[in-house]
């Protein structure tokens, strides 16, 4: 799923640029030139990062940080600074900032720091490798082994996968376009094939307590599967 960012910059020759940059890089963006303008974005979108210059018209970047926390949204920041007293760095960090970059900077330099913060968040939301379920069940994601009523079920590496990639997008419904471009790694999810139906109904045989009633890998009617666990 092509993660999406918001550039929050009153600057629009900036802003742009910037865009420009994370577009070239793969992403998704929106743009919003003050802080009244960026929370109302936030509001209607779903926005993986955002890139918030502290220095807006109106509403500050700042206080549109403490906002997005007071509101305990999670999305990553970075933002951006023309100010050269460090105290207003410390204080978003205080706010809940991940990072920061001082203007002028490279936009190769913020692609990059864009693109640390997602690994960030990947390794912090990665699933442990024992997992307990319901029923007494046990999940070795390491050793790719469900264990239940005094057996050993081996997990396929792609039932593995899928059940990993569930479990770290637990916050969200998972499409079968999602599976498809980052667990078969389909150059596009434009197929028609029932593969992604038929590895979820051979993973819940195995680590559902009731795999004709599923109640953690969850069918979300049009849309995927969410994991409820």
């Amino acid at each position: 799923m092509t993660q999406r960012i918001l550039v929050v910059e009153d600057e629009v020759a900036l802003a742009s640029g910037i865009r420009d940059a994370l577009t070239h890089a793969g992403f998704e963006s929106e743009m919003a030139h003050d802080g009244a303008a960026a929370l109302e974005a936030f509001k209607k979108s779903r926005f993986d990062l955002i890139v918030l210059d502290l220095m807006l018209p109106g509403k500050s970047g700042l206080e549109v940080l403490k906002e997005l926390r007071t509101l305990r949204h999670e999305v990553r920041v970075v933002v951006l600074t023309a100010l050269s007293d460090e105290s207003d760095v410390v204080r978003g960090f205080e706010m809940g900032a991940d990072d920061y970059m001082a203007k002028p900077f490279s936009p190769r330099e913020l692609v990059a720091r864009v693109h640390a913060q997602f690994r960030r968040k990947e390794m912090d939301s990665a699933p442990p490798p024992q997992l307990t379920l319901p029923g007494g069940i046990q999940v070795d994601l390491a050793r790719l082994e469900v264990h239940r009523d005094g057996k050993i079920l081996p997990l396929t590496p792609r039932e593995g996968d899928i059940l990993e990639y569930l479990v770290r997008h637990r916050d969200r419904v998972v499409t079968r376009e999602d599976l498809l471009l980052d667990v078969w790694h389909y150059r596009n999810a434009n197929v028609e094939t029932r593969t992604v139906d038929i590895h979820i109904v051979g993973l819940r045989r195995k680590v559902e307590p009731e795999p004709a009633k599923p109640t953690l890998i969850q069918t979300v009617r049009g849309k995927g599967y969410r994991w409820y666990a």
